[in-house]
Formats: structure tokens, sequence, C-alpha cells
């Protein structure tokens, strides 16, 4: 199983994958925004989605889970 975690404190702008989704290295896995800026997540292993833990409009902290998959 593999966890993708936040960097920093960032909002939710969108998220491109679903549970149950196949995701490949370098597939964008959400938009994170912090301090006007836009930051992609990217997937650093293939794998499917098992849990998508936010939403669009989360506050995510340092650390905070955002997708696992296996």
């Amino acid at each position: 199983m593999a966890e993708i975690r936040a960097d920093m404190v960032a909002n939710v702008m969108e998220i491109y994958v679903a549970e149950g989704d196949s995701i490949a290295v370098g597939d964008t896995i959400v938009l994170l925004e912090s301090m006007k800026m836009e930051i992609p997540v990217i997937a650093e292993t293939a794998g499917k989605v098992t849990r998508l833990a936010v939403s669009v409009g989360d506050v995510v902290q340092e650390g905070d889970l955002i997708i696992e998959s296996e």
C-alpha cells in the first residue's frame, strides 16, 4: 500500500481520481492551492486508488493523507 500525503498546508482545489481508479507514475492526483500558488500532487507509484481522503474545498495540513493506493 502506498500513501500520498500533503507536503504543506493547502486548500484542495480539484480532484482528478476516484476510488477504484488506476493511476500511473506521473499522473496528477489532486490540485492544491497555497499562498495563491497551484500545486499539482503527482503519483510517484502506479496502482489503484483504494481510499480518497479529501474532498474539494478541504484544507489539508502538512502530513495529512490525500490518497491510499495499492
